[in-house]
């Protein structure tokens, strides 16, 4: 055995060494989407485990990649919820901060849903109205009925994730790309996709619940989030339909509804057999009564993946086979 892979024994087991005294406790980050489907995967893992609780933190996907990528130890966290997959630059900077081994686990699916209070009213959109209504580099109207007459003759003011937030870059990519182009917007793939920002789309932060509680205080303000808080609040919110579709559990699922993606957990594979539990909290995420088709995820508002993909899923991360750089490209 040569000098270097003595040397590089000796640090893994200093810093496995090093994590395991450190913390008891799996810390979890990322996305507000995924937030709730974690939330409940580490409650159900403690009662049934009598592990302690794993922390949830709701940072956003782009900063949950920045917090998960920083480094191999206590001091950084175990998970990382996404709304939408890893990009290529978020994975080169995890290999550079040392974090080598990442798998990827996906656990459904999600719909971007466009929404407003019930006393307000209802909204028929297309993907080319939304775009002319919120682009940057669009006609900026401030009315609804200047972008079609056949809208409300309301204000225009979109509540919506920050840039930080997987759910931002989803909206852009799905609605605002593809809008832009319905909408005869030019240079589509890059400053098309763009949001205004001169008041009328309203950064409203990584707390979604918070987005709900500012739509009942207005109710002719549209929010922008995942279906799932939509689902927790039919009582009090209504989505609009976009391209004639509205977004349900059903049009989501077999992608009808425009506007969905896949939902993911990216997992620290160093840290797996050093923090505590971890082993333990994937089975019971990639569980049939957790994430499967009668899983109690959906009840959340999760889109499960089909039953044959959801096997698939489970072996491969039971596996804790690392992502290649090329799946990403």
């Amino acid at each position: 055995m040569n000098t270097t892979r003595i040397l590089a024994i000796a640090a893994a087991a200093t810093l496995a060494a090093g994590v395991a005294s450190a913390r008891d406790q799996i810390r979890i980050v990322g996305s507000s989407t995924v937030f709730p489907f974690t939330t409940a995967v580490a409650e159900q893992f403690g009662q049934a485990t009598g592990n302690p609780i794993p922390v949830v933190e709701s940072t956003g996907t782009g900063g949950g990649m920045k917090l998960f990528c920083a480094g191999v130890g206590a001091e950084f966290p175990d998970f990382t919820n996404a709304s939408r997959r890893m990009k290529a630059s978020e994975f080169t900077m995890c290999q550079e901060n040392g974090v080598t081994d990442i798998v990827e686990m996906k656990v459904g699916f999600d719909g971007i849903v466009i929404a407003n209070a019930m006393e307000g009213p209802t909204f028929t959109l297309t993907v080319g109205q939304i775009w002319t209504a919120l682009a940057a580099n669009g006609p900026k109207p401030m009315m609804w009925n200047e972008v079609d007459p056949a809208l409300p003759a309301t204000k225009i003011e979109v509540l919506g994730p920050p840039p930080s937030s997987g759910t931002r870059d989803s909206f852009e990519e799905l609605a605002m790309e593809h809008g832009c182009k319905m909408a005869g917007g030019e240079d589509c793939g890059k400053t098309g996709m763009e949001i205004r920002q001169d008041g009328v789309y309203v950064e409203s932060g990584e707390n979604d619940n918070l987005i709900v509680s500012k739509l009942e205080a207005n109710p002719n303000a549209l929010g922008i989030f995942g279906f799932s808080y939509l689902d927790q609040n039919a009582d009090r919110l209504k989505g609009a339909s976009v391209d004639g579709e509205q977004p349900t559990f059903e049009t989501i699922a077999d992608g009808t509804y425009e506007i969905s993606r896949s939902l993911y957990v990216y997992v620290k594979k160093a840290h797996v057999g050093v923090i505590p539990g971890m082993e333990e909290f994937l089975a019971e995420y990639l569980s049939p009564k957790a994430s499967g088709e009668d899983g109690y995820l959906v009840d959340k508002g999760l889109i499960p993946l089909p039953e044959d993909a959801h096997e698939k899923q489970a072996e491969a991360v039971s596996a804790l086979t690392p992502i290649e750089a090329s799946a990403l490209n």
